[in-house]
């Protein structure tokens, strides 16, 4: 089964990466967009994995980690577009990877502070406190009038990417699915590391790890970091894809979109959310162009997938085995 849910990975990496390079062949400059969507939600998903997946923790407060980057992106660009120090006289810069940078320092930093206190709780308590958290974000960007307010900030250009032209669809899709892959393969050498294996552990029964010297908590917390800088990437890939920042971004309504994607994908799966990612974009594409209930339909689906497939697609295509 682990050679199966292996071949059903490989086959989802090149169906991803093949789809926009058809695209362009063709010239439908559209499709990649779409292709790089999926890649980007995927991202920000597997940075959510992490934490849901393989530690257990229903976060719904990871949008505020989305959000966060999104909104580095878009004040990092307008401010190098102004030619404008950042706060505190810090300059700015229109970089990608420097944004990427100060985007992790920041989720981590929120993340740090918000877990340290959101892990003291557990099952319904943890998932209304992130909640919380994350509305408190939420409500801070509505009244941060210097970027837009409830309006949202416009990013006048993408972030630079050194090497590369990240105007051209074709070259930008490159740059998601390059930093999807990484964070792929940075979840893979986690869950198979000790530290990983103790997540797992925390998950299934933290009193027996508690008993042979290891704190959950801190395993626990430093999970919730790495997964909530791992979000905050996808926040400004997806802040640039769409040359646009609002506090939509940090809406409940969008950490429930990457629980979903999750769940369609199959919890704890290494691609899990890039099949998630996957089905969710198409169905929103489809669906969408003919009824404005599509979510009608994708709850349905996902209905199927809790009663019917608890491994999500993953699962139902390589087997009952959870890893892969």
């Amino acid at each position: 089964m682990k050679a199966r849910e292996t071949t059903v990975n490989l086959a989802l990496a090149i169906l991803l990466l093949a789809f926009p390079l058809v695209a362009q062949a063709l010239g439908e400059q559209f499709y990649i967009t779409l292709a790089t969507r999926m890649a980007i939600l995927a991202l920000a998903a597997v940075g959510l994995n992490l934490a849901l997946g393989l530690g257990g923790l229903v976060s719904f407060g990871h949008a505020a980690f989305f959000g966060i980057g999104g909104y580095t992106a878009g004040i990092m660009g307008t401010h190098a577009l102004n030619m404008e120090p950042l706060f505190f006289g810090i300059p700015a810069s229109e970089q990608m990877p420097v944004a990427w940078i100060v985007a992790i320092l920041a989720c981590a930093l929120v993340a740090l502070v918000t877990g340290a206190i959101s892990l003291r709780t557990s099952g319904v308590y943890f998932i209304m406190i992130t909640l919380a958290f994350a509305q408190m974000v939420y409500y801070f960007a509505i009244s941060w009038p210097a970027y837009g307010g409830e309006d949202g900030l416009s990013l006048a250009l993408r972030n630079s990417f050194p090497g590369l032209n990240t105007a051209d669809p074709m070259s930008f899709f490159l740059i998601a699915f390059g930093t999807l892959t990484a964070a792929l393969v940075l979840f893979a050498v986690i869950r198979g590391s000790r530290f990983g294996s103790a997540l797992q552990a925390a998950r299934q029964n933290e009193t027996r790890l508690a008993t042979v010297g290891v704190a959950p908590y801190r395993i626990r917390l430093a999970a919730y970091v790495i997964s909530a800088a791992i979000t905050g990437v996808a926040g400004v890939l997806f802040a640039n894809l769409n040359r646009f920042v609002s506090p939509s971004m940090l809406s409940w309504q969008m950490s429930g979109e990457l629980i979903v994607l999750i769940i369609l994908g199959g919890t704890a799966r290494l691609f899990g959310p890039v099949a998630g990612a996957m089905l969710f974009v198409l169905f929103e594409f489809v669906l969408g162009g003919l009824t404005e209930r599509w979510q009608f339909f994708l709850g349905l689906i996902l209905l199927g997938v809790v009663l019917f497939a608890r491994g999500g697609i993953i699962g139902l295509l390589a087997g009952k085995a959870r890893h892969g």
